[in-house]
């Protein structure tokens, strides 16, 4: 079946998901919304009111959760609000706690299929593609869960099984047409080449989630990134403002501002937001976009120590035996150190983990940081066997290709690239 069918035929027996509906591209669910009256005597956002709510939660439901004997149901809903937090803020405290509340429930109620599920999530989250593929494999018996077969496809896609994941996310939404499920095709669709179904895609998880208005949100940011990536500036523009209007104060909103407002050259409004983001969730990849920005504008004095806090974030994480970094530490030595042994450290830790063009990409343009071209050359080569369609792809190719000596390509990719985004040598986040 394709998409485009799928798209049409989903319209007719459209339902809300479920309340413990997790997937790939959760980004949690949102309780009822708040007046406007109670918004405004508080002067919170809604971000904030809601990470409170979920704050107040688990501090409440802390002592039930871990009373002997266990209560399933109230084990399970203090783990919940844990992974809903983690998700929330991003934060890594938040996170390991998440991971730690989800194994200590397992182990004292037993494999129960929403507990698992948050595990995968987690695991997928976090790159342990290998630990997401055990906890699928200790749902077996549930495999025609619409969770399950997404979080399979979303495995795939990470393993290089385009195909294969295409397929899986298609199945998911015959069985759940849920506005999670049209994000993920989207997203894929989007990486080759399929701009405007990706669109449309996004368009129809809108129209499911209208009620969900942090969802809803973050499927404007995705609409308003891929208008991004065409260089249409207007356009993302519309969709953050209605992205902020739906669910006010969400750093990933302001952290998707600030790319626009440096691609569009407001380079001081931009920096002013970029130092709020921070403050407010001081994630290291959030560090190193202002660093880049900063280079951007040739001001490597002021670059630096932010280059340097988010090398710092990155390498304590690490230390913790994370490995959700290693994509970012070789994106970073490769183009804000431009250190090639470096960045090819990072680079293979990163392709052992997970096999597709995205680490493939990062392999060859760390190869060709460290000047080896035909290495390079070899390893872009598989990268493109995929088909994807991607502006930052087609950038290190076209490089690449110049480098090692074949012209003829290298000019044709750069001509690829300016027609995806005829904005590409403006400031964008490397992701």
């Amino acid at each position: 079946m394709s998409a485009e069918r799928l798209l049409a035929g989903a319209r007719k027996h459209m339902r809300l998901p479920p309340l413990m509906l997790i997937t790939l591209f959760t980004i949690g669910l949102s309780f009822s919304l708040v007046s406007m009256i109670d918004r405004q005597s508080r002067a919170l956002s809604d971000y904030e009111i809601e990470l409170g709510r979920i704050e107040k939660d688990i501090s409440e439901m802390k002592k039930d959760a871990s009373a002997a004997p266990v209560d399933v149901s109230k084990a399970s809903r203090f783990v919940y609000r844990l992974y809903q937090r983690a998700i929330l803020s991003g934060h890594p405290d938040d996170l390991r706690a998440a991971e730690s509340g989800i194994d200590r429930a397992i182990r004292e109620i037993g494999p129960l299929v929403d507990l698992y599920v948050l595990k995968a999530n987690l695991d997928f989250r976090m790159h342990r593609v290998e630990k997401a593929e055990r906890d699928i494999a200790a749902l077996t018996r549930f495999g025609g869960d619409a969770r399950i077969v997404g979080l399979k496809a979303g495995i795939a896609f990470q393993s290089g099984r385009y195909e294969e994941a295409r397929k899986g996310y298609l199945l998911a939404i015959e069985n759940s047409p849920t506005w999670d499920n049209f994000a993920r095709l989207a997203y894929w669709e989007s990486k080759f080449g399929e701009i405007n179904l990706a669109d449309k895609l996004y368009a129809q998880a809108e129209n499911v989630v209208s009620a969900e208005m942090r969802s809803y949100a973050w499927v404007k940011l995705e609409r308003g990134l891929l208008e991004l990536s065409r260089g249409r500036y207007q356009e993302a523009a519309a969709h953050y403002d209605q992205a902020d209007r739906a669910y006010t104060g969400y750093w990933l909103a302001e952290d998707r501002r600030a790319e626009l407002l440096a691609a569009e050259r407001k380079f001081d409004e931009a920096i002013a937001l970029y130092r709020k983001v921070i403050a407010r969730a001081p994630r290291p990849e959030l560090q190193q976009a202002l660093g880049d920005l900063f280079m951007f504008m040739g001001k490597p004095e002021e670059a630096k120590p932010w280059h340097d806090a988010a090398l710092a974030g990155y390498l304590d994480s690490v230390a913790r035996d994370e490995v959700h970094y290693y994509h970012h530490l070789a994106g970073f030595f490769a183009d804000a150190r431009q250190e090639g042994v470096e960045a090819l450290k990072w680079a293979r830790k990163d392709i052992e983990l997970r096999q597709n063009f995205l680490t493939q990409d990062a392999l060859a343009w760390a190869l060709y940081r460290d000047g080896q071209f035909g290495a390079a050359l070899g390893t872009m080569e598989r990268a493109l066997a995929s088909g994807v369609k991607d502006p930052h792809v087609f950038f290190h190719a076209a490089m690449i290709h110049l480098a090692a000596g074949r012209s003829g390509d290298g000019k044709r990719f750069l001509q690829m690239l300016s027609h995806m985004n005829p904005g590409y040598e403006n400031f964008h986040v490397h992701r």
